[in-house]
């Protein structure tokens, strides 16, 4: 993290393209190098396939994952995976996340440090 990274409060570096919980699902459940079929992302993160369809489709449009189709038998499918500008987007998201909870006096785990007198 390089000055320019740090200057500001860390809201400023929240990425809205995860201001929805099934964009922020979609990404915390790709992990890198993870493709994950459809029904099984949209079971993983409780979602309707409408929203997740729309939740996706953003995504795609921004660069944070990549879909690919095909068909397991008869059946057609789609997978999705993170690119590695999602990956970066997602973890710059996440520690700032994490630094707006310690800025509030919490550890980042969201407990508070216990006082000693």
């Amino acid at each position: 993290m390089d000055a320019d990274d740090r200057a500001g409060h860390p809201r400023i570096r929240l990425d809205d393209n995860f201001s929805t919980p099934t964009r922020f699902s979609v990404l915390a459940s790709l992990g890198e190098g993870v493709e994950i079929d459809f029904t099984t992302l949209a079971e993983l993160i409780e979602a309707n396939d409408s929203a997740l369809s729309k939740a996706i489709a953003h995504l795609v449009d921004v660069g944070y994952v990549q879909t690919r189709k095909g068909q397991v038998g008869s059946r057609p499918r789609t997978w999705i995976r993170s690119t590695a500008l999602g990956e970066a987007a997602f973890t710059g998201h996440l520690r700032a996340l994490r630094e707006i909870v310690e800025l509030g006096g919490r550890r980042a785990d969201g407990t508070r440090p216990v006082a000693t007198d």
